[in-house]
């Protein structure tokens, strides 16, 4: 059992759509099941790009890690809603630069931890935790031994605060993104990317059925300028700033406006913590 991981509480639910697993299916994994392959093909009727889309978020991630670990020298990760794996998991990618990269996975599906349990199990620098991303102090004093705190931390959230709810509490997704700010030392990064789309039509069409498809664990679609409040507290990595991601640090020449998803993108940057 890699380190970290709590026995699984909960069975893996395979008559209601995972937006995980639906996540997985559309990266072209195979680790979902028929009532996630239905819903995605349900959400291709109304968002054909949605597969183009979900490859530009996971490509970020490969990128913004390499660089973060390259360039910034960052050598511990909180990778907030993990998800399943795939090719170039974030310790994949850290752990090629620097081979003792620490690596919290934080999820709470029952596939996403089965997995971690079989594919992590030998290395000691990944971490498991099986706890609500929203919840900053529960992860802060898990991961107390296992991360260094006094040094800088990466906290991604990548492609899934989306998946989270408006509330009127500390598990409203701006106000995690500010404590997760506020927790983390001087020094660190945040790196947050979520759907984004100024046409009502496609926020409401896509919400609508991932809130339907789910059973309600899903959030919304959002605008862009909403999500440019999430970096209130940090010092936005610029350039690029926040852009649609397959324009941050391109490893090779992003697509042309007429060849990318029309009337949403996966959006975002890189912000600093400062004092």
């Amino acid at each position: 059992m890699p380190h970290g991981e709590k026995p699984q509480s909960h069975l893996i639910d395979t008559t209601q759509a995972s937006a995980a697993r639906m996540y997985d299916w559309l990266l072209g994994g195979t680790d979902n099941y028929e009532v996630d392959r239905a819903a995605c093909l349900r959400l291709l009727e109304i968002a054909p790009s949605s597969q183009q889309i979900a490859r530009a978020g996971r490509d970020f991630l490969a990128r913004v890690v390499r660089y973060l670990t390259v360039e910034k020298g960052i050598t511990q990760f909180l990778d907030h809603g993990s998800g399943l794996p795939t090719q170039d998991n974030v310790h994949e990618v850290a752990q090629r630069s620097s081979p003792r990269a620490r690596v919290v996975y934080i999820d709470t599906d029952p596939l996403v931890l089965a997995h971690a349990r079989t594919s992590l199990e030998d290395n000691e620098d990944v971490m498991v935790l099986n706890c609500d991303l929203r919840e900053t102090r529960a992860i802060r004093q898990a991961t107390g031994e296992f991360l260094d705190w006094t040094r800088p931390i990466a906290a991604l959230f990548v492609s899934v605060l989306d998946s989270l709810a408006d509330t009127d509490d500390e598990h409203d997704p701006a106000a995690v993104i500010h404590a997760v700010a506020d927790t983390l030392p001087a020094g660190s990064y945040m790196v947050i990317c979520q759907l984004v789309s100024d046409d009502p039509r496609m926020r409401e069409g896509v919400t609508r059925l991932m809130a339907q498809t789910t059973s309600n664990q899903w959030g919304r679609i959002r605008q862009t300028s909403e999500v440019r409040r999430y970096f209130d507290p940090l010092r936005i990595e610029d350039p690029p700033g926040l852009v649609d991601v397959v324009d941050w640090h391109p490893d090779t020449p992003p697509p042309p406006p007429h060849l990318r998803p029309a009337g949403w993108a996966e959006w975002g940057g890189v912000g600093q913590v400062v004092t």
